[in-house]
């Protein structure tokens, strides 16, 4: 075995503990102890932090110059990393891009960047550069009891809203069958994915695209459709809501599909796995399908989750190529292929997709392949590519707040997405004022 010196070159990576896979850091580090053996010049020191508080210990390092090379933030603070600082004020992180500088292969390594999956890559693309490396990304999707679809009648799964209530319908007539048809939490993730599909914006500036996102909008014509569907499920009977005491409770919906008392589920496309296995265990057929949308608008995609890798600017050569090196190592083919089988996340790239195609998993797994489709479709707008806004998450939990007064209040709908604007408004204007130096930081939240 070869030993190493202590003049390695150290590249420090900050990423987050998350409580549903305390294992994923193990992994991250054997990854990066396979990478040192192919380069025994380096030493990955992989650092993990609280997933809610990693953002912020980010912040803190910038502003004494003692920031990771590399930090893997959730897609909720996005825009954050753009405006993290160092202490001289100069932004602490650089396009990925840029710094790859068109090379096709770092320190032997081959570039993978061009070759991630277009929505993956499109939500990082900023200032005309693709400004972080995406090696987690999920989508929503429909998951349905076919068996108990087939007894009600329903041969093909619903795609869109329409489709879905004839199908609750349907169920809801099924002697002794369950008492509700559909159920989803109540995210905004979820929000999120609705009114992208329809073409519609949550924020100015071209969804924060074209320019910083100055103002937001909750009550637009494609938030209200969505708010009025669910809301006349649940009215109907059809949505079963379940709410735990620190908000969407995503383990009652998914124990409600396992247990046969809905027929569908909207959740995560990181759960397909666990989706598929409940029905077998359940004695019921899963499919895993497309997240349903409003059949009278065009389509123009589902949005995506997930983590990006972001590089911290100001590096030496020799540590930022090492750095580079690793980002790209850490989605090769076979590392991402090998990290889809193990966490459900979409295989991030072309390559890995096509290695796992030749490897008949998706054969084997067609409820994986249902993720990669959904994302192959969307149109690469504004609207599809997602929101960049300061404190996400906050405005996030506004949404759901409203939604909760809605179904479980009575809430007018209109009156109250109004009201949720303004809410949400409010917090997008203390993040800009923190930003502009007027107001002490808050604690960010990500989830």
């Amino acid at each position: 075995m070869r030993q190493h010196s202590d003049s390695r070159t150290v590249v420090t990576m900050w990423m987050p503990h998350y409580p549903v896979m305390p294992w994923f850091m193990r992994r991250v580090r054997e990854t990066a102890t396979a990478f040192e053996a192919a380069h025994p010049d380096y030493r990955i020191q992989v650092e993990g932090y609280d997933w809610l508080e990693l953002p912020n210990a980010v912040h803190r390092a910038a502003a004494t110059d003692t920031a990771p090379a590399i930090a893997q933030y959730f897609y909720t603070s996005t825009q954050e990393a753009y405006d993290t600082r160092r202490a001289d004020g100069a932004p602490q992180f650089t396009s990925v891009e840029r710094a790859i500088a068109g090379r096709t292969e770092i320190l032997g390594e081959p570039v993978v960047l061009a070759d991630l999956l277009p929505a993956a890559r499109d939500y990082y693309v900023y200032d005309g550069a693709v400004a972080a490396m995406p090696p987690l990304t999920s989508t929503t999707l429909l998951y349905a009891n076919t068996t108990l679809l087939a007894a009600a009648g329903i041969t093909e799964v619903p795609r869109t809203w329409h489709e879905i209530e004839v199908a609750c319908k349907a169920v809801a007539g099924l002697p002794g069958g369950p008492a509700h048809a559909i159920t989803w939490p109540n995210h905004g993730w979820l929000f999120q994915q609705s009114v992208a599909q329809q073409g519609g914006l949550l924020a100015d500036h071209d969804n924060g695209r074209a320019g910083r996102a100055r103002t937001v909008d909750l009550a637009s014509d494609e938030m209200m459709a969505y708010v009025r569907w669910w809301q006349r499920l649940h009215r109907d009977g059809h949505y079963l809501y379940q709410y735990g005491e620190n908000g969407a409770d995503w383990a009652a919906n998914y124990q409600a599909f396992a247990e046969r008392r809905v027929a569908f589920v909207l959740s995560t496309s990181v759960e397909a796995t666990r989706m598929v296995q409940a029905g077998r265990q359940g004695g019921f057929e899963v499919r895993a399908c497309r997240m349903p949308y409003n059949g009278e608008v065009p389509y123009a995609g589902n949005v995506i989750g997930g983590d990006a890798l972001w590089l911290s600017d100001g590096l030496d050569p020799v540590t930022r190529d090492g750095a580079l090196a690793f980002i790209q190592f850490l989605s090769s083919p076979a590392n991402a292929a090998a990290r889809h089988r193990e966490t459900n996340f979409v295989p991030v790239t072309r390559g890995a997709v096509e290695l796992l195609d030749e490897q008949g998993w998706f054969a084997e797994n067609p409820h994986h392949w249902t993720a990669v489709e959904q994302l192959a479709a969307n149109d690469g707008t504004p609207a599809g590519r997602g929101a960049l806004l300061g404190d996400f998450a906050g405005i996030q939990t506004v949404m759901t707040r409203a939604m909760h007064d809605v179904l479980a209040g009575g809430a007018p709908a209109d009156a109250r997405f109004r009201q949720a604007t303004g809410e949400a408004q409010r917090l997008l204007d203390d993040y800009d004022d923190y930003c502009r130096g007027r107001r002490p930081r808050g604690r960010i939240q990500i989830h």
